[in-house]
């Protein structure tokens, strides 16, 4: 076995191959959401008990994220992944084949938790690149994971109505096995930055928190960035299925395609980190997102109007979302799958409490009042993050070796 201690570096080729990765991954939580009624009907249940599937996979996605993303640190991800792949293989294969609703909801528990791929490789992403690349290689793998949520929709009604929804799964399950392999073939050997016991392993993620207030303030944005995005979101379907819209479900799925303008935003978000943007990309972020919001606010009458707001707000979300990542992998190189476990989580937080405040503020005073707790929300976020001491200058990372690559 042999060792050396020169910068790895990431080619252009790691990085598109780490990018299929993490959005064939991340798609793995998404299959059911068009296929809720066909799974509803196969079992006799309705659509809504259906919808649990959704929700559970999401669940055992954050306990994955929490349990198993830290373990990046301290194991040799060139094992690791394709492990978290083959399980996850297995479970998507249980989904396919599953007889009874219980068993179902069971597997796609255990989908969640095994899809880890997408925040142990964006942070792999970090350790292979350069540091005057690695915002670009850290966007690149984001951006995938995007277009693998948005695409998993699309082939899974395709794949469902042409063959019935198990057949989706099934091949999701053969999709995880090639992933499984490309993944063992692509990354190289790696020696962990870390060596701590599991229990300090989960422990230590709170102490890097502690000790970083860049983190702390990249945090709470991430957070909100996402939680705004979901309130919108859920606000938005809301109202384009009430009148004057009255749209169907499947009319309202095709404004998701929005999020191809995210995707590539994400993409271009890491090239502004590298050129040393990041505090006034996050800030210009803000305010577009404050500008959607009155701008959807004044503008619920009009389509033309909430498509403009939907792609534009899309672009600042994701944006947001990048560039914080990178500010939190950024500050501590040894502990990059922790950090990532800590924006992941926080992003599950911000999701639950975007969703739920959503529905909260329909019932009190529709989308105006949507609108108007979005703005707000985002105004508070952009006040505290142009007021917080440490963004006083942008941050930038000193040159670092990258981890050691081993050959067996």
């Amino acid at each position: 076995m042999s060792t050396t201690n020169a910068p790895a570096g990431i080619s252009r080729a790691m990085i598109l191959v780490f990018a299929v990765a993490g959005g064939a991954a991340v798609a793995n939580l998404y299959w059911a959401q068009p296929l809720l009624q066909d799974i509803g009907s196969s079992f006799g249940i309705s659509s809504g008990a259906a919808g649990l599937l959704v929700t559970t996979a999401q669940i055992g996605y954050a306990v994955g994220a929490f349990f198993i993303v830290p373990l990046g640190d301290v194991l040799d991800r060139r094992r690791l992944l394709p492990l978290m792949m083959l399980l996850c293989a297995a479970a998507l294969t249980a989904a396919a084949v599953a007889p009874t609703f219980e068993v179902l909801l069971v597997a796609l528990v255990l989908v969640g938790l095994t899809t880890v791929s997408g925040p142990l490789l964006t942070p792999l992403a970090g350790d292979l690149a350069e540091p005057a690349k690695r915002g670009h290689a850290i966007g690149t793998v984001a951006s995938g994971l995007m277009i693998g949520v948005l695409a998993s929709r699309t082939i899974s009604g395709f794949l469902a109505e042409a063959f019935g929804w198990r057949t989706t799964y099934g091949v999701a399950a053969v999709l995880a096995l090639a992933t499984a392999a490309l993944l063992r073939r692509s990354i190289p050997p790696l020696a962990p930055r870390a060596t701590l016991g599991y229990a300090a392993l989960l422990g230590s993620i709170f102490g890097v928190i502690k000790r970083h207030s860049s983190v702390r303030m990249a945090l709470l944005v991430a957070g909100t960035g996402f939680g705004v995005l979901t309130l919108f979101w859920t606000a938005l379907t809301f109202l384009l299925a009430s009148p004057p819209y009255s749209y169907s479900v499947t009319t309202i799925g095709l404004f998701g395609l929005a999020g191809i303008a995210g995707a590539i935003a994400a993409q271009r978000a890491g090239r502004l980190h590298d050129r040393g943007w990041s505090t006034r990309a996050i800030s210009a972020a803000l305010a577009l997102t404050l500008l959607c919001f009155l701008i959807a606010g004044i503008g619920a009458g009009s389509i033309i109007v909430l498509l403009v707001a939907i792609v534009l707000l899309d672009i600042a979300a994701r944006a947001i979302a990048t560039l914080s990542q990178i500010r939190v992998l950024a500050v501590d190189h040894g502990a990059r799958s922790r950090l990532n476990t800590a924006y992941v989580v926080s992003n599950f937080i911000g999701g639950a409490a975007g969703s739920a405040l959503a529905a909260a503020l329909w019932q009190l005073g529709g989308w105006s009042a949507v609108m108007t707790g979005g703005a707000a929300l985002t105004a508070i976020t952009l006040a505290f993050w142009a007021l917080s001491s440490h963004q006083t200058r942008d941050y930038v990372e000193e040159p670092v070796t990258a981890p050691a690559a081993t050959t067996d």
